[in-house]
């Protein structure tokens, strides 16, 4: 491939990660529900890595439930839980880290099958944990049906999308109410060191 394609190919990667940043950034500021910003989150990450699934699970003590997915499955949302200890999901959340598996993903020891999820069957795996200050609040998972390679550019972008949706799933559990009543000015000097005391005289 001449190098100017290649330059253009990767600007073009580049413009595609920094709108997939802008629309999530965007939902922050916008009056949206728990589950629309899920949908909408969801839908983006399929629009950039073009998977054939991408699953959210959060949080719930010691449990991951799946809370939002490309494909609803009868049933499935809220149902599917696993513990912090199983499967590929359970890794990542308890290990905080990206996990990328290009081919045979459920011949993983780590794997574990839940029958009713087509995507026991799929390929690739691609797992991000959702972090909210410093805390796993869930998992984000990108499967592909055929063998794919992920490259170092999708998992540094699903890494950030972990990052940005784990802060956004906070805010938007948060009530309306609450967040009106929060005064910027105060919680930002409620932090800040005492000034000085003035010199005795």
């Amino acid at each position: 491939m001449p190098k100017s394609k290649e330059l253009e190919l990767k600007l073009q990667r580049t413009e595609e990660q920094l709108r997939l940043f802008q629309k999530i950034s965007r939902l922050m500021v916008r009056d949206l529900g728990f589950q629309e910003v899920l949908k909408s989150v969801v839908s983006f990450v399929v629009e950039f890595t073009g998977c054939d699934s991408c699953l959210v699970y959060l949080l719930d003590r010691e449990e991951l439930v799946l809370c939002g997915s490309s494909s609803p499955h009868p049933g499935t949302l809220g149902k599917v839980r696993l513990r912090i200890s199983e499967g590929l999901t359970g890794w990542v959340a308890r290990e905080r880290r990206l996990l990328a598996l290009p081919r045979e993903a459920f011949k993983d020891p780590r794997f574990r099958s839940f029958g009713e999820l087509p995507e026991d069957t799929f390929e690739a795996f691609l797992s991000a944990p959702l972090i909210a200050r410093n805390r796993v609040v869930g998992v984000i998972n990108v499967q592909h049906r055929m063998p794919h390679q992920y490259t170092g550019s999708e998992m540094e972008v699903l890494t950030v999308v972990g990052e940005q949706v784990g802060s956004l799933l906070v805010l938007a559990s948060l009530p309306a109410k609450e967040l009106e009543s929060l005064a910027p000015a105060e919680l930002a000097l409620s932090g800040a060191p005492a000034p000085p005391a003035a010199p005795k005289r």
